[in-house]
């Protein structure tokens, strides 16, 4: 049965329609093209010919006359429009003219990076000209390096070989560095939070390099749709850009459909599980053979639909090759193999995290299954382009979880439709991250006097390093003088990059790395006595060696999985500055987070009812960050209980961390919401919204902008929502809806 077939029948099928909140049709839409610019190479023309190619489509066109009159380019189309022509037409052009020039291509992934280059190596042998374009990462031999070094045209990396590998040893590269005419940095969506804080200042320090050796090279900076696209490439770069975001590409028919899993108690407000829809749906698209991704949030839900996939698929040696998992933590040439198998169609189904997200190319898949709203419209418009790559017909069926977020998103498709994307959020400021980076720019080369780094107190900065005896100055200028490493120490995708390694010992003759997690996870998922899910197979943790960082595993089969609960506590260290809202008031300030798992629960994989508790003996783990609090006075809580009182609080709180990432256009991972009813600090009921990234990223400096406004949304969602005490929808399921309804009216009412 083809897709469309399927669809039809779908549509008249009434357990399935009942449920369905918008079933949107996204028509096929005509290429629009543009004749090869006059400047371009015979060279460039002769191999696009012979891929195929007559003519480019409209954007291709204006990123390659825009790139040639000298400009940087931020490109901003839908997934499978012909970007990578967009930067490799420009570079090849350029070192076609002059065949001294060089181009450093930087790619999130390795992954990525591997895929894009062979691409780029395709183009440059069709094209028959000298050009040389070499991977560079950790996978890399030590035998080829110089190789890569000395003859690259163009060098292909990820941020992290950047960082560490490639600048701090400056020296080796001057033929790169010397000749440097353009840096591309692809997916640049992905440079949110902490991850895209940390790459500003590395390419600070790449310009400061270019500018020690006498280059200024052009950027182009290729993107997913998101709300200021060129607004987080000039931050990201400091430069000014020119936006092409006007895509020529032709695309195919796409569904998109809503699912809002069927109410199962409705005075409680609970719906059948996501997790449980989600296996439904796809297990339908696999049993008609219709190629299939689905997208789930967590490593652990991915494993769960692993599990249930692979039994429709088992052969009679009891594997089933045709159903794959992929995620972080599966091993670097797993993952390769995935990707092969789905671009030759040897695979049928995958189940991933967001780690498919990037422009990896894996094919002509058909349709995509989102387990949960992923927490951006920018995330599901990526997730649901990793479908329908060729201009066919493709489906996206996005299934709500019972999240006030979800049921949102759910309810009010217009909202998806027709608001713009997500803003992109970095802080290059954050204190943490300029100051690592500081030490690593002072270690590539000296700083002067004068000399700036960003718009920092450098000169504060470089005092406050040579107190702790990292730099000296001499001479009229700053030198390192530390004996470490600065770039080994620094992780650039998260606050700590003391990442675990998992080891079975299955076999005791032959004990098996078979992935890595990173810290903070590893309390969550690696305790002892947890079942870890790797491609569908079950392990329990034997043992977690946390000082040497390596957990041990081994084989069972047993009938549930594992989940943990994470406590927070929150602790204010200081505040900057507040403002009075009716009778509240609302302060910025920051804090410090301490997170601890304490126990864990067994969970039966088929019905998911809990079968027992566990304890666990894990170390704290803290954070430092940026909050805004609103404290409320105690006339709110007048004429109850002390714990109607909490269950009012823990309602409000749920429901703001819920509808936050629509005011704030963040994901919901970045921001978090707690709460005391005796705060020790304030000495009132305080509500918390904190960034998730050490020092902040600034999405609590915009809360404690619109308090009034989250206030006002959570008693619009509490009221419109029909449920009757209370729900997962609105205040959770813990929550009192009714008390929780006349704090904020009280609150509300204050304030006008």
């Amino acid at each position: 049965m083809n897709l469309n077939q399927f669809l039809k029948k779908l549509k008249q099928t009434p357990d399935f329609s009942e449920n369905v909140t918008t079933w949107k049709v996204i028509p096929a839409t005509e290429g629009k093209f543009a004749h090869f610019p006059d400047n371009m190479s015979p060279l460039l023309q002769k191999m696009l010919i012979n891929r195929g190619i007559s003519m480019l489509y409209t954007h291709q066109a204006d990123a390659f006359n825009a790139s040639m009159r000298g400009e940087n380019v931020c490109v901003v189309t839908p997934t499978a429009s012909g970007k990578t022509h967009c930067y490799n037409l420009p570079v090849l052009q350029r070192i076609i003219d002059d065949p001294d020039s060089r181009a450093l291509y930087l790619f999130p992934t390795k992954a990525l990076a591997a895929d894009q280059n062979a691409e780029l190596n395709e183009v440059i042998t069709l094209m028959g000209g000298d050009v040389k374009a070499y991977t560079y990462d950790g996978d890399t031999a030590a035998s080829a390096r110089k190789a890569v070094r000395e003859a690259g045209h163009i060098v292909v990396t990820n941020p992290d070989m950047l960082h560490s590998g490639i600048l701090p040893n400056h020296t080796k590269w001057v033929k790169l560095f010397e000749n440097l005419k353009y840096i591309v940095i692809d997916e640049i969506h992905s440079y949110r939070g902490v991850f895209g804080s940390n790459l500003a200042c590395v390419i600070m320090r790449l310009k400061r390099i270019c500018n020690f050796y006498g280059s200024d090279p052009q950027f182009i900076c290729c993107s997913a749709t998101i709300n200021n696209p060129r607004e987080l490439a000039e931050t990201l770069t400091g430069e000014r850009f020119t936006l092409v975001d006007k895509s020529g590409a032709p695309t195919g028919e796409k569904h998109i459909i809503f699912y809002n899993p069927p109410v199962i108690n409705e005075q409680l407000g609970i719906r059948r599980s996501s997790l449980s829809e989600t296996r439904h749906i796809a297990e339908q698209l696999v049993r008609n053979g219709v190629q299939t991704i689905v997208f789930a949030k967590s490593r652990l839900n991915v494993e769960v639909l692993i599990t249930y996939l692979k039994r429709l698929k088992t052969d009679i040696l009891g594997s089933s090759p045709t159903v794959r998992g992929y995620r972080g933590g599966y091993l670097p040439t797993q993952r390769r193999e995935i990707e092969r198998g789905l671009r030759d169609g040897s695979i049928q189904a995958v189940v991933s995290t967001n780690a498919l997200e990037l422009g990896i190319d894996i094919g002509s898949l058909e349709a995509c299954v989102i387990c949960g709203y992923p927490g951006t419209i920018a995330s599901t418009w990526q997730q649901a382009g990793r479908a329908g790559r060729r201009q066919g017909t493709s489906a996206t069926f996005v299934v709500a979880g019972s999240t006030p977020l979800d049921q949102y998103i759910i309810k009010h498709p217009n909202y998806f439709f027709e608001q713009s994307p997500e803003n992109a959020l970095i802080n290059p400021r954050n204190i943490y991250v300029a100051m690592n980076h500081m030490k690593c720019a002072a270690y590539e080369l000296p700083f002067t006097q004068e000399e700036d780094f960003g718009d920092f107190a450098t000169q504060d900065m470089l005092t406050y390093l040579e107190e702790e005896n990292i730099v000296k100055q001499l001479g009229g200028k700053w030198h390192w003088m530390a004996e470490e490493f600065p770039a080994s120490e620094i992780s650039l995708r998260s606050a700590d990059d003391e990442n675990f390694l998992i080891v079975d010992i299955t076999n005791p003759a032959h004990h098996l790395v078979i992935g890595e997690m990173d810290r903070f996870t590893v309390p969550m998922l690696l305790h002892e006595h947890a079942i870890y899910m790797h491609e569908g197979s079950q392990y329990q943790v034997e043992k977690l060696d946390f000082p040497n960082k390596k957990a041990f595993i081994r084989a069972v089969d047993v009938d549930y999985y594992t989940d943990a609960n994470l406590n927070v506590s929150l602790r204010v260290l200081d505040t900057f500055e507040d403002y009075p809202l009716g009778n509240m008031n609302v302060i910025k300030g920051e804090v410090m987070v301490t997170s601890i798992v304490t126990m864990f629960k067994k969970m039966k994989l088929d019905t998911h009812e809990n079968l027992g508790f566990g304890q666990v003996n894990l170390p704290e783990l803290e954070m430092h960050t940026s909050a805004a609090m609103i404290t409320i006075p105690e006339t709110a809580f007048d004429g109850m209980s002390k714990e109607d009182a909490q269950s009012g609080m823990l309602g409000i709180a749920t429901c703001i961390k819920g509808i936050a990432p629509l005011n704030l256009m963040c994901s919901a991972y970045d921001i978090a919401c707690h709460y005391h009813v005796r705060d020790p600090f304030t000495g009132k009921p305080t509500i918390y919204l904190y960034d998730t990234v050490a020092g902040g990223i600034g999405l609590s400096d915009k809360a404690y902008e619109m308090a009034n406004t989250l206030l006002e949304e959570a008693l619009d969602v509490m009221t419109t929502c029909k449920c009757g005490t209370g729900c997962p929808s609105c205040v959770g399921p813990l929550g009192g809806k009714e008390h929780s309804v006349r704090i904020l009216r009280r609150l509300l009412r204050d304030i006008q």
